[in-house]
């Protein structure tokens, strides 16, 4: 697990000093080594910096290179498959000299050239330079668990792991519209950035990119598809079983101490009991709160000691989240109504002598745990009113009830929005003082894949809870505040095959059910304590509520907003919409 950047930039004469720049402003994300690679006739220069995980060695450090040096590598994540793939290498006559991942990689492109990202089981994010052929290669995951964002145009090419990398630069313009999608999304969706023109890779691509010319062309080695064609639930438990044991085995390969974060919920207690099998020392480490209606420590001391896990549990109070409050906004590289909870799992990791942890991620939006697959029926319902009832919405005191006005569009994203969204149209004009028009219009260019319109109205909300809320605010969540306690976070149920497996299950099969991840409970019933399943969902939250309205003036040093704060106290706002406006006024872009 690393961070990466680079530059080509024929009209500077300090990319080597920018890119050290970027490099370096990402320095918790790789405290174990700083690399450097430069091109000067190419203009180009790569940068890395290294959180040993796989191979410990100095051998492993990047950039890594070929035999003839044509090849140069700087590559952020970690392929779990390595070892197969290293033995199929090797069995056609490749040799190696380290003991790492990344020397698989530069191997596989020899092998199979831009054909190798298909067979990589893992998450990465990775820059990769052909020197032979004058290009340079950019490459995410399948998932998008490891981000990697970009600028180019005829002139210039800029990449690295986050953000605010890019704000070494210069003074970067911002881009005028990422308060509009903040507050109606709670997050940035993948397309936009708080900095104009930079944005993200698109999951499962790659980009060709000519170093001469800078001409680029996009590709994808994989997208999603539904084919639905498993109808047989025996079949499907037994599918399910299997890939989540192979894909949590694949997880567990570590040099570095690693770790599971066990919140008490039926997603890490999975992991865990799967995990016993393959690794006899297990850790786990947990949050536990004053409150017991927040509190899930029973849940979790009946997993801990039915694996018998070096478990420790760490207290989190209003105390130490206020004192946090400053460090977690200097790791937001971009804002978020989310990811407290993903920076205090990362920090107590770090203090328990961690360096990588896995996590539960993935499952509530691949087998049906949010509320929002109980409420298709409702949602079909609530649709079919005219749009005058719809609209009017708005005007209602409860901010619950005020998202309805999200439906009057009649389009997929209204309905994901009704779902997620956090403040309507005409609020979000009234907070940024502008025309609901041009908020209107913003949202409204938010382009989905056309297949989605087909899908059945569960894998529909998979789509989006999976591509919208996952890809674009917890896992990039999860990314930028584990890495800035320089903490690896591994998430198996986001494993290539088990997605593909779990795509191919008739929707009937995996939503059909009363139960919320019913599918996934059944295929582990033998060894998942009923305890912690036949329970009300509570999900990993803190007692934000609780603690903002205790005193909300001194919460954040932002001008309060008289209404908003008015309306939270009396119970019409939920605490995380006005946390997301207070975000809105804080964040630097």
């Amino acid at each position: 697990m690393c961070r990466i950047a680079g530059i080509i930039d024929r009209t500077s004469k300090q990319i080597t000093t920018d890119t050290i720049s970027m490099r370096d402003v990402m320095h918790r994300g790789g405290p174990d080594h700083a690399g450097i690679y430069v091109d000067e006739g190419a203009q180009l220069c790569l940068g890395h910096r290294r959180l040993s995980i796989i191979d410990l060695c100095e051998t492993g450090n990047q950039p890594m290179f070929d035999e003839c040096k044509n090849l140069v590598l700087v590559f952020n994540g970690e392929i779990y498959n390595y070892l197969d793939l290293k033995e199929e290498l090797t069995q056609a006559g490749f040799r190696f000299t380290t003991q790492s991942d990344s020397e698989v990689i530069l191997k596989a492109y020899q092998k199979w050239g831009t054909n190798c990202f298909a067979k990589f089981r893992g998450m990465f994010a990775l820059a990769l330079y052909d020197k032979k052929h004058s290009q340079i290669i950019l490459a995410r995951d399948h998932a998008g668990i490891k981000p990697l964002y970009f600028y180019i145009d005829n002139e210039r090419l800029y990449f690295a792991s986050e953000v605010k990398a890019f704000k070494e630069l210069k003074k970067w313009e911002e881009d005028s519209g990422w308060k509009i999608y903040f507050l109606t999304f709670g997050y940035l969706p993948n397309h936009v950035t708080t900095l104009k023109n930079v944005k993200a890779l698109d999951k499962g691509s790659f980009y060709i990119v000519d170093v001469n010319t800078l001409q680029h062309q996009q590709y994808f080695f994989t997208q999603d598809y539904f084919s639905e064609e498993i109808c047989n639930e025996k079949e499907a438990k037994e599918l399910i079983k299997i890939t989540i044991e192979k894909a949590v085995k694949r997880h567990l390969i570590a040099d570095a101490p690693l770790g599971l974060f066990l919140s008490g919920g039926i997603d890490s207690s999975l992991l865990t009991l799967v995990a016993k099998n393959y690794k006899e020392d297990l850790h786990t480490l947990s949050i536990v709160f004053d409150d017991e209606d927040y509190s899930e420590k029973k849940y979790q001391h009946i997993v801990a000691k039915k694996v018998q896990s070096r478990h420790k549990e760490f207290l989190l109070n209003k105390k130490i989240f206020v004192d946090a409050l400053p460090d977690i906004f200097k790791a937001m590289d971009q804002p978020s109504a989310d990811g407290i909870n993903s920076y205090f799992i990362s920090k107590f990791a770090k203090e328990a002598g961690l360096k990588a942890v896995l996590s539960g991620l993935g499952a509530d939006e691949l087998f049906g745990g949010y509320p929002s697959f109980k409420r298709i029926s409702f949602l079909k319902n609530i649709k079919s009113l005219p749009n005058f009832i719809l609209n009017s919405a708005q005007l209602s005191a409860k901010d619950k009830y005020r998202k309805i006005a999200f439906l009057k569009n009649k389009n997929i994203i209204g309905d994901y929005l009704f779902n997620r969204g956090f403040f309507t149209p005409s609020d979000v004009a009234k907070q940024l003082d502008m025309d609901v028009k041009e908020v209107n219009s913003l949202l409204d260019d938010i382009a989905m894949p056309s297949f989605v319109n087909q899908l059945s109205e569960g894998n529909k909300v998979s789509f989006f809870e999976t591509n919208l809320y996952m890809e674009s605010q917890l896992l990039k969540d999860t990314d930028f505040m584990s890495m800035w306690h320089s903490i690896e976070v591994r998430v198996p149920f986001l494993d290539y095959d088990l997605i593909n497996a779990v795509q191919k299950i008739h929707s009937s099969i995996k939503f059909g059910h009363p139960q919320s991840k019913h599918l996934l409970i059944e295929s582990f019933d033998e060894v998942l304590p009923v305890e912690i399943w036949q329970r009300k969902k509570q999900g990993f939250v803190f007692p934000f509520d609780n603690w903002m309205k205790e005193n909300v003036e001194q919460f954040m040093p932002v001008n309060q907003n008289a209404e908003l704060a008015k309306k939270f106290k009396a119970g019409k706002l939920s605490w995380s919409r006005y946390w997301t406006y207070l975000v809105s006024q804080s964040f630097k872009a």
